[in-house]
């Protein structure tokens, strides 16, 4: 998309504003603007507000006491409101900050744009089932390429908290449980929405999400407390944010929880300290949603005064939203409570990020003639990604549908989803429309004719008695959409009430019954699993929903999503996951009918991480390795036979695990390290290789210090966790 606006004022102000000279670098300019800028212009820019207004928001904008805007639609236009937040407000805007304030330094605009604009994918978590980083890239660039158009330059995305808890309702915008998954797909995300240069018109700045440890929130209960050790941090929670920040992430946002006793955003530790400090992170820190405000709710600060002192210290460049920095923080920098240089480093990360989006060169973010609305190219990225957002998990032969000789009405397909294209958009969705779904009805009696019956959505008398005369029934269960996300947290896995009672009763016909469970967390199946022939956990897809599902349902793609969560047995099980540490009393897999935690139910999860089935079956050979030892900064090579034994192709996700037997502090039993995807033709086999570095079993030690042991590190493959074979290599001391 070509760029047509220009900078207002740029040649005129060059002299007097020598900070608008692009040719100078991007550090000489912050200084030069540093110089210039009053306390109140410094304090202006760590202030965000909800929206702008930019009629009655005129003379703070002209003032500098506005920094940015959580809310950005639309750039031009006049002010009507679009569920209370203005629209077609932005151009206005920014006209009084760059043309009217006396520094001339341009508004920035954010945005939600978690998983697609206008074009939808499927959340996070469908994105995850892919185990596709390049996907996750395009599903990025496209969402960054259509929000631009709205005026949007920031997005409040990814988010890489790692969770065991489905009943926290924010999992579904998670990229799952394990660090590499969520860390190599949030990078694949960070390049989708900045691009190789942040500064391109067609880019946006994106956002790790939410600095730390928010996906142990107690009791899956979204905003409470989190009791973990650094050591659990680093080894787990810290690491897809650190992924994020080596692949270019401009900014990170602070969680609302407390870590330990401490909120984040008042945690000087782990943000000035160990994000900025130790890595290097030269980005914007954000606040959560009046997250220095809630300091004082957490009972840590008396007052807002108090509370900015300990964000602005702590490491917290932005405010969102609280107005306790626009309040405070001049009078605490003037009464010697808070040192200059620390607003300064703040603003300076305001800045450096404005001036990386190119927005004192072009502020304004008119395209006229230009439209975001989904495309066909568009919409075939969203198919893809909604396609591998399926997994099937249970098979026995009524998948794919062979309908090629049935009768007028041989399919029945019920379901809430049915023409219900708004719900399969998933959370956070603030743009997108549910008219440019194409949704399950629409697909199957476009593909299907007269050979479907599509139910009018809702479970009733009708729908047993036409279930009665299918030849096979397809039931739409599952989570609406609004079930799942922030704030949105539930006390039991299970589907929602009455869908159980449906699924029995069509059960009970005794006729080829396939379950197609949409869902945004991991639910509880048991029964599920147990009545129906067939069972597809769908992540809700986006806009390409119906398509997607019709193609996999009769076959058009081969299933080639995997579980990027493990999926409890019941509510009572959680937490489950991967992070399981050995403990002094193993629970074998081997014996758990016999051995277990509960006197009353098995341990072992019946779906777990990484686990989905395709219409074909594939074997595994034993791993071997290149060799029997490497050295601590070594590697050796991987390598295991995959054959797809059966009449159709597949995508499989060859997925490569490891286990530290002995090591200083205890390790999970199985890690994810690598994965591969493997495109296998009818018969074909295949070796698949992993270059396996000693590095990647490096871990945090008592110390916090990173370190890689000498000693025995078993290598695990298969084609999911709970499916694997091991071969040993010994990790030796590098030659000195």
């Amino acid at each position: 998309m070509t760029d047509t606006t220009v900078t207002a004022d740029s040649t005129t102000h060059a002299s007097e504003r020598p900070w608008l000279d692009a040719t100078l670098p991007v550090e000489e300019r912050i200084d030069l603007l540093l110089a210039q800028m009053t306390l109140a212009e410094k304090v202006g820019q760590t202030h965000q507000v909800a929206n702008i207004d930019p009629d009655a928001d005129a003379a703070e904008i002209a003032a500098g006491r506005i920094s940015s805007s959580l809310y950005a639609s639309g750039p031009t236009g006049g002010n009507e409101r679009d569920e209370g937040v203005l629209v077609g407000n932005i151009d206005a805007a920014q006209r009084h900050a760059v043309e009217g304030s006396r520094l001339g330094i341009p508004l920035l605009f954010g945005r939600d744009v978690i998983h697609g604009h206008r074009t939808v994918g499927p959340v996070p978590l469908g994105i995850a089932a892919s185990f596709d980083e390049g996907l996750a890239e395009q599903v990025g660039e496209i969402a960054a390429r259509e929000a631009v158009v709205d005026g949007v330059a920031w997005t409040f995305a990814p988010m890489v908290d790692l969770s065991e808890e489905p009943r926290w309702g924010r999992v579904a915008e998670s990229l799952g449980e394990t660090p590499v998954l969520s860390g190599r797909l949030a990078a694949g995300l960070v390049r989708g929405f900045q691009g190789d240069d942040v500064s391109d018109p067609d880019r946006l700045a994106a956002c790790a999400k939410h600095f730390a440890g928010y996906g142990l929130a107690a009791g899956g209960r979204d905003y409470d407390t989190v009791s973990v050790g650094e050591n659990t941090l680093r080894n787990l929670h810290l690491r897809p944010f650190k992924d994020a920040v080596d692949a270019g992430v401009t900014t990170v946002m602070a969680a609302f929880n407390d870590v330990d006793g401490i909120p984040m955003h008042a945690h000087e530790h782990l943000i000035r300290e160990v994000l900025k400090g130790e890595w290097g992170f030269d980005g914007m820190v954000v606040a959560d949603w009046n997250g220095v405000g809630q300091i004082v709710n957490a009972g840590v600060a008396a007052d807002l005064r108090e509370a900015a002192a300990l964000a602005i210290r702590a490491g917290v460049d932005l405010d969102m939203c609280g107005g306790a920095y626009l309040a405070h923080l001049g009078e605490l920098v003037e009464s010697g409570e808070v040192e200059l240089a620390l607003v300064d480093d703040a603003v300076r990360r305001v800045l450096r990020l404005k001036f990386r989006l190119g927005l004192f060169e072009r502020p304004y973010a008119a395209r006229p003639g230009a439209s975001n609305a989904p495309t066909p190219e568009t919409r075939e990225v969203a198919m893809r990604a909604g396609q591998a957002a399926h997994v099937l998990v249970k098979n026995d032969g009524v998948l794919p549908l062979d309908l090629s000789s049935a009768a007028a009405g041989s399919l029945l397909v019920s379901g809430a989803f049915v023409d219900d294209g708004d719900a399969l958009l998933g959370t956070w969705v603030l743009d997108g429309r549910g008219e440019d779904v194409v949704t399950p009805g629409e697909a199957l009696r476009e593909r299907l004719g007269d050979r479907v019956t599509v139910a009018d959505g809702r479970f009733s008398d009708v729908t047993l008695m036409q279930a009665r005369g299918a030849e096979t029934t397809v039931l739409l269960l599952g989570e609406h959409r609004s079930r799942s996300g922030e704030a949105q947290s539930v006390v039991d896995i299970g589907l929602p009430p009455g869908q159980l009672e449906v699924l029995r009763a069509v059960a009970a016909f005794g006729k080829p019954l396939v379950a197609v469970v949409y869902t945004g967390r991991p639910l509880d199946l048991s029964e599920v699993l147990d009545l129906a022939d067939a069972v597809v956990v769908v992540w809700h897809p986006g806009t390409e929903a119906g398509n997607a599902l019709a193609s996999v349902l009769l076959g058009d793609v081969e299933p080639s999503g995997r579980l990027p969560m493990t999926f409890p047995l019941t509510t009572g099980h959680i937490p489950t996951s991967t992070h399981q540490r050995p403990t002094g009393r193993l629970i074998r897999a081997d014996v758990d009918h016999k051995e277990g935690r509960y006197i009353d139910a098995l341990t072992y999860p019946r779906l777990p991480f990484g686990f989905g089935l395709s219409y074909t079956t594939v074997d595994y050979g034993a791993p071997t390795v290149s060799a029997p030892t490497m050295t601590t900064d070594g590697s050796v090579t991987l390598s295991v036979t995959v054959t797809n034994t059966g009449e159709r192709p597949c995508r499989e996700v060859v997925q490569l695990y490891f286990r530290d037997p002995v090591a200083q502090v205890t390790r999970p039993l199985v890690e994810l390290t690598d994965w591969a995807l493997v495109d296998l033709d009818p018969g074909q086999a295949r070796e698949v290789t992993f270059d396996v570095c000693a590095g990647q079993t490096a871990y945090a030690g008592r110390d916090l210090t990173t370190r890689v042991d000498e000693g025995e590190i078993v290598l695990l493959t298969g084609p999911d966790a709970a499916r694997l074979q091991p071969v040993s290599v010994t990790v030796t001391k590098k030659d000195s």
